[in-house]
């Protein structure tokens, strides 16, 4: 993670000195906000590889800044701090382009861990190709899936599921499977975001050739339709 550029925005000032702290200890440059218009305005200006943001935060919440600078096409890693847990709000964070979550309270060791494994994956260039299954292309080098030629939007951590969906195509993965290989590292048996993102994949991809079955109780495959 050495040189990677992170944006704190988090209004709670213990909490905001010992993430920036961390971080630089893990050779992270590390800017901060202690509010909403803050963090949206300098989110905005900076080129950041990470923005941590709090959910929870004055004049504007974590869910409409994520909003906000997704809508201005910025690609940066996105985690969202908070107390919230359910279904529900997760889809909320996911939809607007979260990448992952960490509820609080939370390890900054973990957290650590979390970035590193988000930025060892996205910046992995070893991996670059062209895949292409029936009117569906996946394009490796630019993040970027097509149907039909339409260029379907997926957040990072969506487009790193589906790649490994399909690199494993007709084979069930369990989701303890999907969460060490897709997040690289175990979430403590909290399910449920292989769940989220596999819901949020079948919404945007109804129109591909590739389709996302499950088996109860065992996993999900990828098979072409």
């Amino acid at each position: 993670m050495d040189k990677a550029k992170v944006l704190v925005i988090e209004d709670e000032d213990n909490i905001r000195r010992l993430l920036k702290y961390d971080l630089r200890q893990l050779g992270c440059t590390v800017d901060s906000a202690s509010n909403g218009e803050e963090g949206l305005d300098k989110s905005l200006s900076g080129d950041y590889d990470v923005l941590i943001v709090d959910w929870m935060l004055p004049k504007m919440s974590g869910i409409d800044i994520v909003k906000r600078y997704r809508d201005h096409n910025k690609k940066g890693i996105v985690i969202m701090l908070t107390a919230k847990n359910n279904e529900e709000d997760l889809l909320d964070a996911f939809e607007v382009g979260v990448d992952d979550y960490v509820t609080k309270p939370f390890s900054p060791r973990e957290l650590g861990a979390r970035i590193q494994a988000h930025l060892r994956r996205y910046y992995d260039v070893s991996k670059r190709r062209n895949l292409e299954f029936g009117n569906t292309n996946i394009n490796l080098d630019l993040h970027q899936v097509e149907i039909n030629g339409e260029k379907i939007e997926l957040t990072k951590k969506e487009f790193d599921l589906f790649y490994y969906l399909i690199q494993n195509m007709n084979t069930v993965l369990s989701r303890d499977m999907i969460l060490n290989e897709v997040w690289d590292f175990s979430y403590d048996g909290d399910t449920r975001i292989v769940d989220v993102h596999i819901f949020k994949l079948r919404s945007k991809l109804e129109a591909s050739s590739i389709d996302i079955e499950s088996l109860r109780g065992v996993g999900y495959a990828a098979k072409t339709k």
